[in-house]
């Protein structure tokens, strides 16, 4: 099964029902292997295999239940297409993006009209694909995603805000007609706005005006084989108002002349009044996303033909030198290749002091240029940059489910058809038993039932929290891959450190050279030997001897063969001369006896010092002892983190002396040494078949397996790409305090997700009973609904204000 991730923006969804609904159906169709549905972000993401499901029957199938799917057409024009072959290939090559759901090329208007995903490609992307196909888009003022995101949202609160202006406007009659019945000022009934048929033309005007999308949205809901909130306010309400319209035209044949308009038409107006604040605070959850797309770039000034040039930052190709001036944001990802400068870099690493750049060093996009004028050599452009990557990420992780949230996916499942229950039981108790006869006490109480319980805040207690605890997450540079790793790293008890680039700075350097045997007092040509050597070497300790040599003005020897034994160290041949560096395992193995050179080998490692052992043609020439220093903060994370109640592990392949003395400057108690690359995921296994909740932290490539065996991995961003694709939380800044803020940030995220989940079920299990006993006015109880929602989204949104640990 070749199976392929999709998100789509969903429209129309009101309540938890509806998402799992959506859930349901989509779950059931071939090909389909997984699809969550986030109600707060209102985007369904969905694993399919598209050789048995297209996208377009996914699709189809959230419309014939009654949702939408938000779809965007793009007219474009295509310069460089000579026939008819042309067109047919850009017409091939578009239709195979993913997210573009249909595409045609007319050669002769020289326009591309794609209709597309907009949660999945965007009109950049479109071009790009047509310029790398070999022709030409000419380049059209777009707008951006976040624009259009941030559109629709305010054309959804516009339209809400009418709507709940005119019922609000029709209401107060009828609101003042229950003030008036409530006073028991029975002379103000003569008043005409008070007449049953003046009650009756505003309350239609209301249930049929701004009621009416519950209408269209309930049965949407019960035809696609299920039920949401608009159910509940639709039967809620209609009950009120039916019975009303029958009171006022044939009360005396019925013998009921009561009528509640004010019953129904309040709730409506309530219901309104709180979608709209839900929608304005729902708003403000996805503003990170917004955020993050406001930082790019919309130009890029090019160097074509040794002029400098200003096009849109899409036209941008990998390889292309670009200048940037003080002030100006880098466009795209590259290294510089000529000029310096500072560049702050706080929206990516949350770090406010900015970092000095020169010839060679990288440049990240939508980072801001503060000094000097720079040249530099594009790397990265569109959908690879580290920008475009974090949204994606961010993007992903806010349409994810956290496992918690699967409780409240299985009540709102079944949470309508049973409060539906609920109340034709109380309306019969009351009717037959409690006040026998007595239709509208009857009719108030299951009313009452029936709009206390909707499920909107049910719906959205983890979503919402999951959103912002992401979207914070993002702003402190902190990505966490999806909501499931967020919970996970708030079980964490215990955490495995690699030293190297995590503890350590990863950038050891020489700090002794000791010279034995046949080649005492022969450093300057050991060390020569040594680099050598290591010149074909990618590891750490390679780097700081070849430094070394570099700033000894020393050429280093040719090396004609070259075996690197991974957690042991290197073989070499240079002319004749076979030259062995690495460990002491490596010279037991090759039969040569450093045993006289023990004491001082075991001196520099008590310093923390990792020594490797040199022999030439087999015999001993040399020790090389190498420091890689502690990160300034390092100790005070570790500190933090045991303050926290987390047990904190150190894992490396060094040699016990060295690991310990390590560990001892950061004040790790538990240390793992000389453990070979390939056990590190072993040894994180080891620690969670002792019942211990994992988290490992590390930055290198054979951190990989480790990173994948933790419960949660956390990737040092400043590591390899390899060790951030595999780990659940990567940290963009590069240092232990991300850690930690990741941790905190999930306890107090997971903290809000409970509070939302008590109060959303808070209001439903204490409302709805005394709604059934009487005690709760159906009016009182569509005002208590309206606001749970609102009251679940603003406590979600405090997570806001969430500060880092140091």
């Amino acid at each position: 099964m070749s199976t392929v991730q999709t998100r789509l923006k969903i429209t129309g969804m009101s309540c938890a029902a509806c998402s799992a609904r959506i859930e349901r159906s989509i779950g059931k169709l071939a090909g389909v292997e997984k699809a969550q549905v986030n109600l707060a972000g209102e985007i369904a993401t969905i694993d399919y295999d598209p050789t048995v499901v297209p996208l377009e029957e996914i699709i189809h199938k959230i419309e014939d239940i009654g949702f939408g799917v938000a779809r965007e057409q793009l007219e474009i024009k295509v310069k460089g297409m000579t026939c008819a072959a042309c067109s047919a290939r850009v017409e091939r090559v578009l239709n195979r993006l993913p997210g573009v759901l249909h595409a045609a090329v007319n050669l002769a208007t020289e326009k591309a009209v794609v209709k597309y995903n907009p949660a999945e490609v965007s009109p950049a992307d479109i071009r790009r694909a047509i310029r790398d196909a070999g022709y030409t888009p000419v380049s059209e003022t777009d707008e951006s995603s976040a624009d259009r995101e941030r559109q629709e949202r305010e054309q959804e609160i516009r339209r809400q805000q009418r709507l709940f202006m005119i019922s609000a406007v029709l209401s107060l009659p009828l609101v003042a007609f229950m003030v008036v019945m409530l006073a028991q000022w029975h002379h103000a009934m003569r008043w005409g706005i008070f007449h049953p048929y003046t009650q009756f033309v505003l309350a239609t005007a209301i249930q049929f005006g701004p009621g009416l999308h519950f209408y269209k949205d309930a049965w949407r809901s019960l035809r696609g084989g299920g039920a949401n909130m608009s159910v509940l306010v639709a039967l809620g309400t209609s009950a009120a108002y039916f019975y009303s319209v029958a009171a006022t035209f044939f009360g005396k044949q019925i013998g009921q002349t009561e009528v509640y308009y004010e019953t129904g038409a309040v709730i409506i107006t309530l219901v309104l009044l709180g979608k709209m604040l839900e929608s304005l605070a729902r708003g403000r959850t996805s503003e990170a996303i917004r955020k993050l797309m406001g930082l790019q770039a919309r130009t890029a000034r090019i160097i074509q033909d040794g002029t400098e040039k200003e096009i849109p930052v899409e036209d941008v190709q990998v390889g292309d030198v670009l200048v940037v001036r003080p002030g100006e944001k880098i466009p795209v990802d590259g290294f510089i290749t000529e000029g310096t400068s500072t560049v702050d870099e706080s929206m990516l690493t949350g770090e406010s002091v900015p970092v000095d750049k020169q010839p060679g060093d990288p440049v990240i996009g939508a980072t801001i240029n503060k000094m000097g004028t720079f040249k530099f050599q594009a790397t990265k452009v569109g959908k690879d940059t580290a920008l475009a990557q974090i949204i994606r990420i961010v993007e992903a992780a806010q349409g994810s489910k956290a496992p918690i949230q699967r409780m409240a996916d299985v009540i709102s499942s079944y949470f309508v058809p049973v409060v539906v229950a609920i109340a034709l039981v109380t309306f019969a108790a009351w009717y037959l038993w409690v006040k026998p006869g007595d239709l509208s006490q009857a009719l108030l109480s299951a009313t009452a039932v029936l709009v206390i319980a909707c499920p909107c805040a049910l719906g959205l207690a983890t979503p919402t929290s999951i959103m912002v605890g992401t979207g914070k997450g993002a702003e402190m540079g902190i990505l966490i891959k999806g909501g499931e790793y967020l919970e996970k790293a708030y079980r964490l008890n215990a955490i495995v450190l690699d030293k190297t680039g995590t503890i350590t700075h990863g950038q050891p350097k020489l700090t002794d050279l000791i010279t034995v045997g046949d080649y005492s007092n022969q450093e300057a040509k050991v060390l020569r030997l040594a680099a050598a050597v290591e010149r074909n070497s990618e590891h750490p300790l390679a780097r700081a001897v070849m430094e070394a040599v570099g700033e000894a003005g020393e050429n280093p020897y040719t090396v004609t063969d070259f075996t690197a034994i991974p957690g042991f160290g290197v073989k070499a041949r240079i002319n004749e001369t076979e030259i062995l560096l690495g460990t002491g395992k490596l010279m037991s193995q090759n039969n040569i006896d450093f045993s006289r050179w023990d004491a001082t080998r075991e001196a520099l490692e008590e310093q923390g010092k990792t020594v490797m052992l040199m022999a030439v043609d087999g015999k001993p020439a040399g020790l090389l002892a190498v420091a890689d220093t502690v990160k300034e903060e390092s100790a005070s994370a570790i500190k933090k983190l045991v303050e926290m109640g987390i047990e904190v592990w150190m894992l490396t392949g060094d040699n016990r002396r060295t690991a310990r003395s390590i560990a001892a400057q950061v004040g790790i108690q538990n240390v793992l040494a000389e453990v070979l690359p390939e056990d590190k995921a072993e040894k994180v296994k080891e620690l969670k078949e002792q019942n211990k909740i994992v988290g490992m932290v590390g930055d290198g490539i054979n951190d990989a397996p480790a990173l994948a065996t933790a419960d949660v991995g956390f990737a040092i961003g400043t590591g390899t790409d390899v060790a951030m694709e595999a780990a659940d939380i990567t940290l963009i800044r590069g240092n232990l305090w991300g850690v930690v803020d990741s941790i905190a940030l999930s306890r107090a995220t997971m903290r809000n997700i409970r509070q939302n989940l008590f109060w959303a079920l808070f209001y439903n299990t204490v409302g709805i009973p005394v709604a059934a006993m009487g005690l709760l006015n159906p009016v009182l109880a569509g005002a208590a609904m309206a606001f749970s929602s609102v009251s679940v989204v603003t406590n979600a949104l405090r997570l806001k204000r969430f500060t880092p640990r140091h």
